[in-house]
Order: structure tokens, then C-alpha cells, then sequence
């Protein structure tokens, strides 16, 4: 079948039924319909139905003909990563890229794997099909995707290896003729439930225990399969109180695993601690998708630039310097982002499996760089908005008999009140609220602790070259 719209997305994640707890309770009925589920879903619809309204959201399927969804192409030339970037950048606009875990996102890590499929084929040539066929059966069906790579938050000493004699994190305890059986819990599965599939793959605790080196994709409502869902912060369905929760909150879950057998033909990886090392080492995983994630972090700071300068409009705070540094502050970041995505897109190569990949050192440095910048972002509107960000009654208010009063101490330098309110509750609802807060979290920690991402690079990086030049200098000087 061709891009699905949003309305097949709908029925086909409320026709799946799985098993979601939230609040104490398994969800039962239609999973759209629950107030914790019904904002960010509908979000996501949007997304399938702006591939039938941009006609440069999709491409030609290489195998049917029909429009697919650009997410899936695998990129051979610089041209074709420019337009990923374009398609990536319109899907996040409609969610000001509060959306992290938007379909694009694990649609370009299958896409990747699939790519170097040749990686899972030490074992047996199926597990290399299987790969391939994940991804042409997701790119013909437009599948959603949610995933997990972490363990449980057990122990995080170095040497902490798993000795509870009950299973905690997940592990393969077995296998038979039909597949292997899988129980234990993984996190941190973001829109688990609400997903086609869920996509698993190894974890570092893969290079001890061949038991941990597995990866494969199952469906979402498989038996044996559970998603604990964190509370919602969604809390109303109102877009004045809670103008992003209510729409975008894409509630984290822990994936728990009771004796889940996996049919062979969904394993990629079985009790392979190599192949599980290989499969993030030697694809072009990290480049792809971390183009992916600059593409819409960009679109972010676009968004909380024009918030910002907006906060300052409303109350006429423009003449202060340390005003116009703190927006400079944020222009200088939102210049730098983009300034190292469009220089990795400038300098792609092609890969040892015939992908166009963009530059990872300039990506990679996006990604240490936004980790810091992004919570710096929602100090600085705190620091502007101030006391206004506490200020902000609900929008009942504004229907009550004290509409007048709030019409007239709450209204700004150029805003009314209702209008000055329904902006700083944004700006409350991006760098305050409990949404807010988690994506600061998120940001932080997208690819992992910065310290760790920072050592690896001093570790990677070619610097030879720029010793050579040094010395040279040194020399005739």
C-alpha cells in the first residue's frame, strides 16, 4: 500500500490492542480515545496526512511505484539527504519539534540497518534478510516504530553485572523451533503502544553476557508483551493551559517482556555479542540519525527564538542589553546548528554499503553542543518571562466573571491579557511545566551522557593532522 493517511494510522494502532498499563489501569477501548493517548496520536496523524499534501514527502517505491514516505529513502547522493532534511524539517513544524520520536526518526535508523544488513549475516544469511525485510515491508506499509536500547536502572557502577535471582533486565532464556523467548524489562520505549512495532536492540551489556546480544522487531500487541506507561503530562485537553502537553506528550513507557517468544523471521541478532558490537559500530547509524535529530532540533530553536522574542515584545523589555544578549544568545546557537548540519550534508560520502552519509564529526558535535544549549534555552525564557511565567491563570478564567480583572492587570505593553496569558503559558509550557522539563531532560540525554560523548570524541577525532601542522610551524619558526 502506498503513504498511509492519518486516519489509517488511527484505526490501525487502535485496531492492534495492546497491552498498555497507565495509571494503575490497562488501557481497554480504542487507545485514541484515552485522554492521555488522544493528543499526541491525533499529532502524529497530522504527520501521514502532510505526505498527501506535499508531494515532496514521499518518493517513488523502487519495487511498487507507488508514493512512500520520504523517511525510508536511503540516501545516495547529497541531493537526496537535502531532501530527507527538507521532509524531517516540515514534519517537526508541526510540532515546533516537540515531537523527538516522530515516525522519521526509527524509520531512518530501519532504513540504516537495513543498508548494512550484511553485518547480521555472521550467523546465517536469514538473520540478513530478516533485516531487509523489516524494512521493505515498513517502507511499503508505512509502519510506525518505537524502540528500546536500555537496560534497567538497576546498578550503574561499572562493574555491576545482573546476579538477582529473578530477571530484571530482558534476556533471551531460551529459543525453539518456533523462535526465542525473551523476559525481562528494557526502557525507555517512547510512544510504546501507540507504534505499529517495537524495535530492539542490543545493549552494552551485550559485550558480557551473550544473553543481552539480541536485536529484533515484533509487533506491538505480541503476547507476552507489555508497556508501562510514566504518568501522562498532557493533564488537560485544553491547547490555552497546556498548548504542548496536550498535543505532543509522547509518553515514555518500560517495556516488559514475560516469556515473549520472538518468531525466528523477526531476529536480526541471537547470543552474538560480536554481531550486537558490529551493529552500531560498523553501520551508518549514528550519521544518519543524529542528521535526523539536528534537522529538527533546528526547527526547535527556530520556534523558542520567535517565543522569545515574542515574551519580549509583549512587555517591552527590548531596550535592555541583557535582554538583546540572552536572544543573541539563542540566535548564536540557532546559527551554529544549523551551520554544522548544512556543512555535514556539504561534505557526505559514500559508505562501504553504498550510503550517502553526511559528515558524523560535525553532527556529533551538534549533538554535544545542544545538550548544553537546550536547557540554557529554557533558563533563558525563565530569565525573561520572570514572575510572568507564574502569572497565568487557565483559560476558564477568562470565561468566568473575572475576565475583566484579568483583561486588565494581566494584559501587556502590546497584548491584551487573554492573549498575553495564552503566550506565556507557551513559554511555561516549554521551559516549566512537566512537559517542559522532560524535554529538557530528553535533550540532554538523547545520545547518551554528555561526558562519555565527549570522551569518545576526544578519542575519534582525527587530530594527526593538526599535530603535523603544529610542529611544522614549531619548526620554522
Amino acid at each position: 500500500m502506498p503513504a498511509i493517511s492519518g486516519k489509517d494510522y488511527i484505526n490501525r494502532i487502535n485496531k492492534l490492542k495492546a497491552e498498555i498499563w497507565i495509571d494503575g489501569h490497562q488501557v481497554d477501548g480504542n487507545i485514541s480515545d484515552h485522554p492521555s493517548f488522544a493528543g499526541v496520536i491525533k499529532s502524529q496523524a497530522k504527520l501521514y496526512d502532510l505526505q498527501h499534501e506535499l508531494a515532496y514527502m514521499t518518493y517513488k517505491s523502487p519495487s511498487t511505484g507507488n508514493p512512500i514516505g520520504l523517511s525510508f529513502l536511503e540516501p545516495k547522493s547529497k541531493e537526496d539527504l537535502i531532501l530527507r532534511r527538507m521532509m524531517i524539517q516540515e514534519w517537526a513544524k508541526t510540532s515546533a519539534g516537540m515531537l523527538g520520536r516522530s515516525p522519521d526518526y526509527m524509520n531512518t535508523a530501519v532504513m540504516t540497518f537495513s543498508a548494512a544488513a550484511n553485518i547480521f549475516s555472521e550467523q546465517t544469511t536469514r538473520f540478513e534478510q530478516n533485516m531487509k525485510n523489516l524494512y521493505e515491508t515498513a517502507r511499503e506499509n508505512d509502519l510506525s516504530f518505537t524502540h528500546t536500547f536500555i537496560n534497567p536502572q538497576v546498578n550503574r557502577s561499572q562493574t555491576y553485572l545482573e546476579d538477582s535471582p529473578k530477571i530484571i533486565s530482558a534476556q533471551t532464556i531460551g529459543s525453539n523451533n518456533d523462535g526465542i523467548i525473551v523476559k525481562g524489562a528494557r526502557l525507555l520505549a517512547t510512544q510504546g503502544g501507540i507504534t505499529d512495532e517495537l524495535l530492539v536492540f542490543p545493549t552494552q551489556a551485550a559485550a558480557m553476557n551473550k544473553d543481552f546480544a539480541y536485536a529484533f522487531s515484533i509487533p506491538s500487541n505480541t503476547p507476552g508483551l507489555k508497556f508501562i506507561c510514566r504518568e501522562s503530562f498532557s493533564y488537560k485537553n485544553s491547547a490555552f493551559d497546556h498548548p504542548l502537553g496536550s498535543r505532543f506528550d509522547e509518553i515514555d513507557t518500560v517495556v516488559v517482556f514475560d516469556n515473549c517468544l520472538v518468531p525466528w523471521e523477526r531476529v536480526f541478532c541471537y547470543q552474538n555479542p560480536e554481531a550486537a558490537y558490529k551493529i552500531f559500530a560498523e553501520s551508518s547509524f549514528y550519521p544518519l540519525t543524529a542528521h535526523q535529530v539536528t534537522a529538527r532540533r533546528v526547527i526547535k530553536t527556530e520556534f523558542i527564538l520567535g517565543v522569545s522574542q515574542m515574551l519580549v515584545n509583549a512587555i517591552n523589555v527590548g531596550e535592555y542589553q541583557h535582554i538583546q544578549e540572552k536572544i543573541s544568545e539563542i540566535i548564536i546557537g540557532l546559527q551554529t546548528m544549523k551551520a554544522l548540519l548544512f556543512t555535514s550534508e556539504n561534505n557526505a560520502v559514500i559508505d562501504r554499503w553504498g550510503t550517502m552519509i553526511p559528515d558524523f564529526d560535525y553532527l556529533r558535535t551538534a549533538c554535544i553542543i545542544y545538550a548544553r544549549l537546550y536547557p540554557r534555552l529554557c533558563e533563558i525564557l525563565q530569565l525573561i518571562g520572570a514572575s510572568g511565567l507564574v502569572t497565568i491563570p487557565v483559560e476558564e478564567d477568562f470565561t468566568s466573571e473575572i475576565k475583566e480583572d484579568l483583561d486588565q492587570y494581566l494584559q501587556g505593553a502590546t497584548l491584551g491579557g487573554y492573549d498575553r496569558v495564552k503566550l506565556f503559558r507557551l513559554a511555561w509550557d516549554i521551559s516549566m511545566s512537566a512537559f517542559g522539563t522532560r524535554q529538557s531532560l530528553y535533550e540532554r540525554y538523547f545520545f547518551g551522557d554528555q561526558v562519555k560523548m565527549t570522551s569518545n570524541l576526544y578519542h575519534t577525532f582525527e587530530k594527526q593532522s593538526y599535530i603535523d601542522f603544529a610542529k611544522t610551524f614549531l619548526k620554522n619558526s
